[in-house]
C-alpha cells in the first residue's frame, strides 16, 4: 500500500507549466478544442467538469456549448493553471466558468455534473481510483464520463474505466470514450 503522503500529485513547475502552454496552442490549432468537445455528451445548459483543466482549452470550448444556461468547473492541481483558465475566460468574455484548485476532492455538491471531462491526464494521476471515486460521486445518474489520453491504448483506456465498476463504457467518438455511471 502506497502511504498517503506520496499519493498526492504535485503541480508542475513554472517553466513546465508555460512549455504546456505554448504546446497546447500549437496543438489547438491543429485540433480544435470544439471538434472534441462535440463529441461529448455536453449540451447547452449542462454542467460540465473540467477535471484536470490545465491552461482551459477546453473549458473554454465546453462553455462556449453550455452557454449562459449551463456551467463549468475547472478544476486543476496547479495554481498557475487556475490563473490562465480565469484570465482566458475573461479575454473572452465568459462568464459561466468557476475554477477549483483540487488534488482530488472538488468540494462540489454530489449529483451535480452532468459531464466529466478528464483528458488528457488520466496517465498523470498518482491515485487513479480514488480520482473516479470523486468523479462518480460529483456526476448526476445518467452522467456521462468523456476519457481521451493518447498514453493508452484503446483497450487499455476502457480497462481502466471500468475496472473499478463505477462506469460502463458508452460509445467511442474516434478517439475519445464516453461512459456512463452506473
Amino acid at each position: 500500500m502506497i502511504p498517503e503522503k506520496l499519493k498526492k500529485d504535485s503541480p508542475m513547475s513554472k517553466s513546465h507549466f508555460k512549455f504546456m502552454v505554448k504546446h497546447f496552442e500549437k496543438r489547438d490549432k491543429e485540433y480544435p478544442p470544439l471538434d472534441k468537445i462535440r463529441k461529448t455528451k455536453i449540451k447547452e445548459g449542462s454542467i460540465v467538469l473540467d477535471y484536470g483543466c490545465g491552461p482551459g482549452s477546453y473549458s473554454i470550448a465546453a462553455a462556449q456549448v453550455v452557454g449562459d444556461l449551463g456551467k463549468v468547473y475547472a478544476a486543476d492541481i496547479n495554481t498557475l493553471a487556475i490563473n490562465e483558465v480565469k484570465n482566458r475566460a475573461r479575454k473572452k468574455g465568459i462568464n459561466n466558468i468557476e475554477t477549483i484548485l483540487t488534488n482530488c476532492n472538488t468540494n462540489l455538491d454530489e449529483n451535480s455534473i452532468d459531464v466529466v471531462l478528464l483528458l488528457d491526464i488520466y496517465h498523470n494521476l498518482s491515485d487513479p481510483k480514488s480520482v473516479l471515486e470523486e468523479l462518480h460521486r460529483v456526476l448526476k445518474k445518467n452522467g456521462s464520463l468523456s476519457v481521451d489520453d493518447h498514453h493508452f491504448k484503446d483497450d487499455v483506456i476502457i480497462s481502466k474505466i471500468t475496472s473499478t465498476n463505477l462506469f460502463k463504457f458508452s460509445e467511442r467518438k474516434e478517439e475519445l470514450f464516453n461512459f456512463i455511471k452506473v
